[in-house]
């Protein structure tokens, strides 16, 4: 089996502001990165155009007509302090859609054993009616939404490792019994959201905060005492990551002391989960990471696991 990597050129056409840290730079340094692993092992995909269909099994309406119509024809327009349209973000965040939708059902078709969306703008903190963090769609619990109402799985469980509580997630999902949604992260921080208190409405939220300034040691104490038992307990017929690269440490955005080495460590903890309970079906896609070298460094290693485990087990 091979590991699909699923991108589009299209999302070179999100344009933020000068000196926004969600900038076009981001997805250029990750092409380099992962253009030196060559094609062994790899099939490399254009992420489709995603429907409305696929967007309202998470979010109304009523806010798939907002982020239209606040697409700007030229220029660039303000959703919040944060979030930015220019003319191409509409598409871009669509791609982004289709890219999750894609990868779910290619894994569970089998034509591949893994997947990697490296698309932006990312998703993580959009809300059923609140475009905000940079983020437009809520692209993995649509993914998870696809893979239960399309595909028919019982339990699908969503590990977020991004510095930034996953709050779009955790809103689009709180209410998906079917689904488990669990976020390591940063706090306080912003969203400020995260707190272990906060549990969904049926005990399928785990969120467990990270002090500023902890590094792998601690990473792996909350994988190893809480994140990993709760998802062997769950026994999820597929893992998918929120993979966000700004819990290391050169990351201007936060202040973790993560390192690559730690997210193989994570990411390879997650795939045993994957392998035991899910056929080792993974779906992973891009969220934050904001310092270009460490993102670039930290998504191909990443994505490397994925290789190694979707090619040989």
């Amino acid at each position: 089996m091979t590991t699909a990597l699923i991108t589009h050129t299209d999302c070179l056409q999100h344009v933020t502001p000068s000196g926004h840290p969600e900038r076009v730079d981001r997805l250029m340094a990750i092409y380099a990165a992962l253009d030196a692993l060559g094609d062994d092992g790899l099939i490399r995909v254009d992420a489709p155009m995603g429907t409305d269909a696929d967007i309202l099994r998470v979010h109304p309406q009523a806010h798939i007509d907002a982020i239209t119509a606040a697409a700007p024809d030229s220029g660039s327009r303000a959703l919040d302090a944060d979030t930015h349209m220019s003319a191409g973000s509409l598409t871009a965040a669509y791609r982004g859609v289709g890219a999750m939708t894609k990868a779910v059902d290619m894994v569970l078709g089998g034509e591949v054993q893994n997947a990697f969306a490296a698309m932006r703008p990312p998703g993580h903190h959009a809300e059923k009616q609140t475009p905000m963090g940079f983020c437009l769609f809520g692209n993995i619990a649509i993914a998870a939404k696809h893979a239960l109402d399309v595909h028919g799985l019982s339990r699908v469980a969503v590990v977020d490792f991004d510095v930034h509580h996953g709050n779009g997630t955790q809103d689009l999902l709180w209410d998906e019994d079917r689904a488990l949604f669990i976020s390591s992260h940063q706090m306080p921080l912003y969203p400020g959201s995260g707190a272990a208190h906060e549990t969904g409405a049926s005990g399928n939220i785990l969120n467990v905060p990270l002090a500023a300034h902890s590094g792998g040691a601690e990473l792996r104490d909350v994988y190893e005492r809480v994140i990993l038992p709760a998802l062997n307990d769950y026994k999820p017929e597929l893992v998918l990551i929120s993979a966000g690269f700004d819990a290391h440490r050169n990351d201007p955005l936060a202040n973790l002391n993560w390192d690559e080495a730690d997210f193989v460590w994570a990411t390879q903890a997650l795939y045993d989960v994957a392998d035991t309970h899910a056929q080792g079906r993974v779906v992973s896609t891009l969220e934050g990471g904001y310092d270009l070298d460490a993102l670039a460094a930290s998504t191909r290693a990443h994505l490397e696991v994925l290789i190694k485990r979707g090619t040989h087990g």
